[in-house]
């Protein structure tokens, strides 16, 4: 059962990395008056990221984070939009996407995730999708890289 749950989140989230990938050619190919448009998008992405990055990182300044630290920091954040993800297991996703380990984990410690309330809903995510005992949904959730305090949060959370 745990490896068919994993198996149904990373396709959804390779499924994500396509259509991300497939959104940023788009606007690379287009006209001209696209690309203007792209960089400008880019350069208020990078600013917020900067200001973020800065805000939550006090102990570096922004010229201490590289582009790849940004770069990860920026996928992580449209990957915590999507779905919810362990603290291990965004790392993961992130290296899967070609980051570097220092890169993932940088962007998993400095995107400003509830790692509770991401436990809380992939513990609501699991039970839309199949019935759980307690003690299954706790293993579950620690098999996907929750501590047993997130795991027991999140099926607290979920209703259990």
């Amino acid at each position: 059962m745990k490896k068919v749950l994993a198996l149904l989140l990373c396709t959804s989230m390779l499924a994500l990395s396509a259509c991300s990938s497939t959104g940023s050619e788009g606007s690379a190919t287009s006209g001209s008056d696209a690309t203007t448009s792209s960089a400008s998008s880019v350069s208020q992405s990078e600013s917020a990221a900067n200001t973020s990055t800065a805000s939550s990182q006090s102990t570096e300044s922004s010229d201490d984070v590289t582009m790849g630290e940004k770069n990860a920091l920026e996928s992580a954040k449209t990957y915590l939009d999507v779905s919810a993800f362990s603290h291990s297991g965004l790392i993961q996703q992130l290296e899967f996407e070609g980051y570097t380990t220092e890169e993932a984990t940088y962007a998993a410690d400095n995107c400003g995730a509830d790692w509770n309330e991401q436990a809380a809903k992939a513990a609501q995510s699991y039970l839309e999708i199949s019935s759980f005992s307690r003690e299954g949904l706790l293993e579950q959730l620690e098999f996907e890289g929750y501590t047993a305090e997130q795991a027991e949060y999140g099926v607290t959370a979920a209703g259990y």
